[in-house]
């Protein structure tokens, strides 16, 4: 009977996570139109900043972008992309910034779960539901499918800049943290900075298609998370 209770208890937080994140998406979505105006107003600003602060800015914004201090990377990368194709920045360079910041971000949040997240459910988790065989579950599943579940949320909003938190709490890797988020944000970073270098002048245009670069992401990891599992029982059956 207990374990009945405990089992519904477990399906109702996650069922209530399912619902934070999906609300959170829709929120994004919601608000992405008021993203825009935003990045639209200091866009100009942004360029002088970074114009003047180098990739050092870069780094310094894009690991706020990824801390527990969001700063959107869209209206980052796509001005550093448009001084890089007016020349007075290097491309590679701009990914290369916008990568190291991430990780930099991603990686404060692992230790942070790692030294703090981790201890704090250990000893209250059961106020939370969370108890320290669901953390031990948490700990395989990481081990088994952390890879491409910290690849796959670094193209999805919100979830981007929290994926490193469960990561840490399990205790991930650090090299495949390292290696998949690496990834994860390189190709963010490529396509926001692609997107500015390509509007050249145009940056206004950004406004109208941001969107669509943010569904494309959602598709992309979608399409691979949907992948990934239709191997995974592939190779499960070949190996029964």
């Amino acid at each position: 009977m207990g374990g009945t209770v405990t089992t519904g208890k477990r399906k109702l937080v996650l069922i209530l996570a399912a619902v934070a994140v999906i609300a959170a998406g829709g929120f994004f979505l919601r608000n992405l139109g008021e993203l825009t105006a935003l990045m639209k107003g200091i866009t100009g600003w942004l360029v002088e900043t970074i114009g003047r602060l180098g990739y050092a800015g870069i780094v310094a914004l894009m690991f706020l972008e990824s801390s527990f201090f969001p700063f959107p990377s869209e209206v980052v990368l796509p001005p550093a992309g448009y001084l890089a194709w007016r020349g007075d920045m290097s491309f590679p360079a701009v990914v290369a910034s916008g990568i190291g910041g991430s990780l930099l971000g991603a990686l404060f949040n692992y230790w942070f779960a790692v030294r703090f997240g981790r201890p704090f459910l250990l000893k209250y988790g059961k106020y939370f539901f969370v108890s320290r065989e669901s953390l031990e579950k948490a700990d395989v599943f990481f081990e088994r499918h952390g890879h491409i579940s910290t690849l796959v949320g670094r193209l999805l909003p919100v979830i981007r800049q929290y994926i490193s938190l469960p990561a840490g709490v399990a205790r991930m890797k650090l090299d495949r943290f390292v290696l998949c988020t690496s990834l994860g944000a390189g190709v963010w970073a490529l396509v926001l900075t692609l997107a500015g270098y390509l509007l050249g002048e145009h940056q206004e245009l950004l406004e109208r298609y941001l969107h669509v670069l943010t569904f494309a992401c959602v598709t992309g990891a979608v399409l691979l998370a949907g992948g990934y599992l239709l191997w995974h029982r592939y190779a499960t059956g070949r190996r029964r």
